[in-house]
């Protein structure tokens, strides 16, 4: 993504299975989200790998090398995908490994090198994906399409966790934002994950409100109930809500 207004520039490119973006500016802290939030979104699509030249970054405060491990906490769980820096400078990567980014993200010498640690394998994924309209209606259509689609997959089991949980997401969409929820279902086979995309950049947020001196459950105390981890990952035109759901959250 390149943002010509911005004293930051990320230019993206394929390489192989793998994303490779490469910064070109200054990294402080009026950039520093926008880097985050590209690295997360390059994540979101799904490569093998993201990695990131850094070679002509800017960095005054060595303490924003810190941005690449905020976002590989973004992506941990999901969807694990990992992220690898690739820096020439050897006195950089001493400042990195000092600022204790290398405990979470490897940073190479070249791209070779980087690309060089891929694993080769990769897991096979199912997905089904559906733009829903900003109505009420959105509610049941996401139901059906979640119940049918689990249903393709051999996971009707979990239809009834699942349901509640996409029930959430969506709702929340249409409460606190103004436009349609997109969803997304993925599998590997072992479990399933759901995740809803809006175009608000308030990250979705667990909270538990006092109703009449006891307590209304907020719908994502719900879904941190009924799932095995959930969270909310920045992309640049808002964010993405998402759940992984297995076996052992069968209702």
């Amino acid at each position: 993504m390149d943002r010509s207004n911005s004293p930051l520039a990320v230019s993206e490119d394929t390489i192989g299975t793998a994303c490779l973006l490469t910064a070109d500016g200054v990294l402080d802290s009026s950039t520093y989200l926008q880097l985050r939030d590209t690295i997360v979104k390059a994540a979101l699509d799904e490569p093998q790998a993201v990695l990131i030249d850094i070679n002509n970054l800017d960095v005054p405060a060595s303490s924003a090398w810190t941005v690449f491990t905020s976002a590989r906490w973004l992506v941990d769980i999901w969807p694990a995908i990992p992220i690898h820096l690739v820096c020439g400078r050897a006195d950089r990567r001493t400042s990195i490994a000092n600022n204790g980014v290398t405990r979470y993200v490897r940073v190479h010498s070249t791209v070779g090198a980087a690309l060089g640690t891929l694993s080769a394998a990769k897991r096979a994924k199912s997905r089904a994906r559906t733009e829903l309209p900003a109505a009420l209606a959105s509610l049941r259509l996401a139901r059906e399409f979640v119940a049918q689609r689990l249903a393709e997959w051999s996971f009707e089991d979990l239809v009834p966790v699942a349901t509640v949980i996409v029930n959430v997401f969506v709702e929340n969409v249409l409460q606190h934002t103004g436009c349609g929820p997109v969803l997304l279902l993925e599998t590997d086979g072992k479990a399933v994950t759901l995740s809803v995309q809006d175009d608000s950049p308030a990250s979705a947020v667990r909270h538990e409100d006092p109703c009449r001196g006891g307590k209304q459950i907020a719908g994502l105390a719900i879904v941190a109930s009924v799932c095995r981890a959930w969270g909310s990952a920045p992309t640049p035109s808002g964010k993405t809500v998402w759940a992984l759901i297995g076996p052992e959250n069968r209702l």
